[in-house]
Parts: C-alpha cells; structure tokens; sequence
C-alpha cells in the first residue's frame, strides 16, 4: 500500500512540475492523473519496470481507500466557510447566483458532450 500511495503521489508531483516547468493551463493534480492513466494502460508492456503492486490490484485498493474517506478533505473548505460567515451573508445573493448559472453551464457542457460524443459513436456503429 505504500508503494501504490507513493507511486500516486509521484504522479502528482509529476503533473505539478510539469504545469510549473512548461507554464501549462492544465492544473498538476489534473495532468498527473492522466499521467496515470498512461501508466495504467501500459502497465502490462512497462510490467518489468514497474512495482508489482501496479500489476496485482494493489494500486486500486488504494485508490479505492482514498477515495472512500473523499469526504473528509471538504472538511477544511467547510471550516472555511463557517470562519467567514461574514462574507457569506453580505454576498450571499451573487454567491447563490454564481453557484446557480455555473451549474447551469456545467450541465450545459456535459449534455453537450454526451451527444457530440453519443452522434460520433453513432456513425462508427
């Protein structure tokens, strides 16, 4: 399980100092997640290089784990919010509205997609 947390944050720290080093527009979190992707896909062809726990499951009962106790990293957000309550009353209309037209955007975007994506599959099949 250390290894796979090890090897997850490697791909973290990968992506961070990839968006730093090349003044990318992507986050790091966001570009060491496809880092791991890419691992994943070839773990079988990089398989003598790699850890064993990339190959026997171990990397995805950990990211499983973490995924699991998601909830707890929302905690300091929610301390936040609470330790400026101020703020939050005297603009809480623009937040509301700000919340309000993002998640309309947001499921804007993604109906969008799915059928840009469900007509390209379309024409294959």
């Amino acid at each position: 399980m250390i290894v796979s947390l090890g090897l997850l944050l490697l791909c973290q720290l990968l992506g961070e100092a990839l968006a730093r080093g090349l003044d990318l527009p992507l986050p790091g979190p966001v570009l060491g997640m496809a880092l791991l992707l890419v691992l994943l896909l070839l773990r079988e062809r990089l398989s003598p290089v790699l850890p064993h726990e990339v190959g026997d499951g171990t990397l995805e009962k950990t990211g499983n784990g973490l995924l699991g106790h998601l909830s707890l990293m929302f905690i300091p957000a929610g301390v936040g919010v609470v330790q400026r309550l101020d703020l939050v009353m005297s603009h809480g209309l623009a937040l509301f509205a700000a919340l309000l037209v993002s998640t309309a955007l947001a499921l804007v975007a993604s109906v969008a997609t799915f059928r840009l994506i469900a007509r390209l599959m379309g024409e294959r099949g």
